[in-house]
């Protein structure tokens, strides 16, 4: 799928668009981070942030996709800092260059796809 190109989600199957989900979430490159519902809008999922939280938290142990580079809409990790996993997600985000302040990722520098240039 081309950054910027929506999917039909309306059209796809279930598995369709699961799948779609996947293939955004798998492109999401080392160092950089992006919003559970932009994600979902990549994936042509509409505004299924909800759905697309639900789907990262089904994710198997040992996955390797980059559930880590998944932030809340204001750039913040959303995973208890105390738990197993927000701890694995800072750890592997700080591991891959991107700086947290305050639990907080700026967008605006780590955030993708760069919305100056997605449409280009």
């Amino acid at each position: 799928m081309r950054e910027g190109s929506p999917a039909s989600a309306s059209a796809a199957s279930p598995d369709d668009r699961k799948q779609m989900f996947w293939q955004v979430l798998a492109a999401i490159p080392p160092g950089r981070v992006t919003s559970y519902g932009r994600l979902a809008q990549l994936a042509g999922l509409g505004r299924g942030a909800r759905l697309v939280g639900r789907w990262l938290g089904q994710l198997p142990d040992g996955t390797t996709l980059p559930w880590h580079r998944v932030l809340n809409s204001q750039g913040q990790l959303s995973l208890p800092p105390d738990s197993p996993s927000g701890q694995e997600q800072y750890q592997r985000l700080m591991a891959e260059g991107v700086i947290i302040r305050n639990r907080r990722v700026n967008m605006a520098r780590f955030g993708w796809p760069d919305e100056s240039t997605s449409d280009k």
